[in-house]
């Protein structure tokens, strides 16, 4: 018999094993088992071919008799005629050359489909099947595949579905007794079954209910792993000792919020209050903060940052790109004004000194930062991943501030942290709103705080949808509208996908490593490309108004150079990629034409249409699109055109994606660990999850009490995809 860690060339033989090894990385049954049906096929009686109606949902049992492999506009086509003694059907498989080493005539097996009509021809379409091996019990293959549910499985051509299958049964019946780490009065409170009967019914399931409760079960022990996981980081987090940073007297946030032209919003007040006490604690704090576009998420920063000055310690903010950091440089240079001088003739009595720090910087501007940092002269310090090289030193690293968290990686995040002498204060922000399952679930070990209200002032965005391919006059529209705004004296953005199309069609190999490289290639489909986009308009439908590019394959000093160009008026038009993402803040921008917009995720068009309309000039966003009226495509931008909730976007979002994209995973290049919870479909059991792993840590925090649920844990901790999650 075996166990969940039983390696599986003990059960399946050396060769299966090494193709589920190479294949899905599978080297144990645990495993093998967590490979789950992504649904089920329900199989009907046996059917005579002879009776075959179009449209009937059937099971067969035939012969194959031949086979045969041709290429039909651009396509391979495997037809596959079977036969029961009644009479022939074909079976269609499109782009699946691969089948043809099991497909043989001679072989016998079970096909299921619906039936289809082709030239007045029956066929099965892509039919699941099932193929008897030779010597095997016909009547028996039967039993077990007719009339029953069958799992379908991620599969690929070395193992279909069926070949899964089978070798799931084989590991589910060599299974000993399962010791269940679920505690009893949980399984019992939601009727849940044991392990063993919870993989036995999602795998071979008599009925869909008992799948149901098996998945409930399965995708439970997920969320409360990660709820326990999160929640031990919490308490480790409060084990830990730092410096409090709530200064005696606040000097230089007094006379900050005296400086300020406006007031808090509700929000801000809130959010400042929250900051103010974990920064006043002798443990870390450790905060998201999440806000619209244009919420004020960096004036709450800066107070933070000034609090820690005041308590004679030194904040960093770490930024993805220069771009940004020098955005955040000049915002944070032009609200303290002179209290960012101090020491120099333009700076009064109080302030600091605030130090933009870059990769491209020249080396001795670089080195007289790194004194300032270490000597404690330099209060607030702005940078990218310079920030993070081995030259800097600080005095009294007391807070850190990650923007835009989810474009820096776990380790990254650490590197900065480590700099400081003891465990700093930690503020995380996002200006992509998370959804609070999102949060729940993956930021769970984060206390939250979130800016919804816009200050007083901002105007709407109006947005508009351009659907070129039936109403190719709308675009000629969109251009007078640019040259409509630019004369008033406002500016506008073009963002395209690309930074140029490729002169020759890439391969498979090519695209990854153009990936890797920052390029914007993502395929060899033609699309707006800035480098092109550019002077095209330049020389026609622009012709007259100051336009520049700006993208990432530009010199920092030219992007800096244009950048600034553009803050100060002096270009009417800046034709770019999404590199405007984040940060680029410009009052005057008042348009912006998002070229192939259904190129772009969700939250990426909203992230980026809140470039304009930033101050009191009302923004509109215009979303270009070649796709069908029809599409999902377009169904998906209207979405976006018809709200600015970016939390509601977020939502949209997360329906459309992978999960594991959503959840970070690429942030560590690991996968995410989570096979069958999804946070939004889950949301009910999520908090359950949470529920229960709060009142097992109150009592256990150690969770000696359940040592099967505690070793759970632990794997998770130590488990290569969780990685991305170890924020603490």
């Amino acid at each position: 018999m075996a166990s969940l860690d039983t390696r599986l060339q003990n059960i399946l033989g050396d060769r299966t094993a090494q193709v589920l090894e190479k294949s899905f990385g599978m080297t144990t049954v645990n495993e093998l088992l967590r490979h789950y049906p992504r649904r089920y096929v329900v199989r009907g009686e046996l059917t005579d071919i002879s009776k075959l109606l179009a449209d009937d949902e059937v099971t067969i049992l035939a012969q194959i008799e031949a086979v045969n492999l041709r290429r039909a506009n651009g396509k391979n086509i495997l037809e596959v005629v079977v036969t029961d003694g009644s009479a022939n059907l074909s079976l269609t498989f499109f782009n699946q050359a691969w089948r043809e080493k099991d497909l043989k005539a001679g072989r016998v097996g079970l096909f299921a489909g619906k039936v289809g009509v082709f030239k007045g021809k029956r066929q099965l379409s892509h039919p699941d099947y099932q193929l008897i091996p030779d010597g095997d019990d016909v009547d028996a293959a039967v039993a077990e595949f007719a009339g029953k549910f069958l799992p379908v499985y991620p599969a690929t051509a070395k193992l279909p579905s069926w070949k899964v299958m089978q070798c799931v049964k084989l590991a589910l019946d060599s299974l000993d007794e399962l010791p269940d780490y679920l505690p009893a009065e949980i399984a019992e409170k939601y009727k849940y079954p044991n392990l063993k009967k919870a993989f036995a019914d999602i795998h071979q399931p008599p009925d869909l209910d008992s799948a149901e409760n098996a998945r409930q079960r399965l995708t439970f022990d997920e969320a409360l792993l990660l709820q326990l996981l999160l929640g031990q980081r919490r308490n480790e987090i409060v084990k830990l000792s730092t410096k409090s940073r709530t200064p005696n007297t606040p000097v230089l946030v007094a006379a900050f919020e005296e400086r300020l032209p406006f007031k808090y919003t509700a929000g801000q007040v809130e959010v400042n209050a929250e900051i103010e006490k974990d920064l006043s604690n002798k443990y870390p704090m450790h905060r998201l903060l999440q806000g619209e576009v244009g919420s004020g998420k960096t004036v709450v920063a800066l107070r933070a940052m000034l609090s820690v000055v005041d308590s004679s310690g030194q904040a960093a903010l770490l930024a993805p790109t220069e771009v940004l950091a020098q955005q955040h440089f000049r915002t944070i240079t032009k609200l303290l004004g002179e209290l960012a001088q101090s020491g120099t003739l333009q700076g009064g009595a109080i302030g600091t000194q605030v130090e933009l720090l870059t990769g491209s910087l020249p080396a001795a501007s670089k080195k007289a930062i790194h004194a300032k940092l270490a000597s404690g002269e330099t209060g607030i310090v702005i940078g990218t991943h310079a920030l993070i090289s081995d030259g800097v030193a600080f005095d009294d690293l007391g807070l850190v501030v990650v923007d835009e968290q989810h474009r820096f990686g776990v380790e990254q995040r650490d590197a900065l942290r480590m700099k400081a002498k003891q465990p700093p204060h930690l503020l995380v922000m996002t200006a992509t709103p998370i959804p609070r399952t999102v949060a729940m679930t993956i930021f769970g070990d984060l206390d939250i705080s979130t800016l919804r209200e816009l200050p007083s002032g901002r105007v709407a965005i109006t947005t508009h949808l351009i659907p070129v391919l039936e109403k190719p006059h709308f675009l000629n529209r969109a251009w007078e509208r640019v040259k409509e705004e630019a004369a008033k004296g406002h500016q506008i953005y073009i963002v395209a996908p690309r930074i140029a199309n490729p002169n020759k069609k890439l391969t498979e190999r090519e695209m990854v490593a153009a990936q890797l490289l920052g390029e914007e290639y993502l395929d060899n489909e033609q699309m707006s490309a800035v480098e092109e986009l550019a002077p095209e308009l330049a020389k026609g439908a622009l012709k007259g108004l100051k336009i520049a590019m700006l993208h990432g394959r530009q010199s920092s000093e030219v992007k800096e150079q244009t950048m600034s160009a553009f803050a100060k008026g002096e270009i009417d038009v800046l034709i770019a990629t999404t590199v405007i993402e984040v940060g680029v803040d410009v009052a005057n921008a008042s348009m912006m034409v998002i070229m192939d917009a259904d190129r772009f995720g969700v939250s990426q068009l909203h992230q980026l249409r809140g470039r304009v309309g930033r101050g009191s000039v009302p923004g509109l966003c215009l979303l270009v699109s070649n796709a069908q009226e029809d599409s999902q495509s377009m169904a998906r931008l209207a979405a976006v055109a018809a709200t600015l909730d970016g939390f509601e976007l977020a939502r949209l979002d997360l329906e459309q994606r992978k999960e594991g994209d959503v959840l970070g995973s690429s942030q560590s290049g690991g996968r995410s660990h989570l096979r069958l919870l999804r946070v939004l479909r889950d949301e009910d059991l999520i908090e359950r999850a949470r529920e229960a792993a709060l009142k097992i840590l109150a009592t256990d925090p150690e969770i000696n009490h359940f040592p099967q649920l505690k070793n759970e844990v632990e794997k998770l901790q130590s488990d290569e995809a969780a990685r991305f999650m170890d924020k603490s």
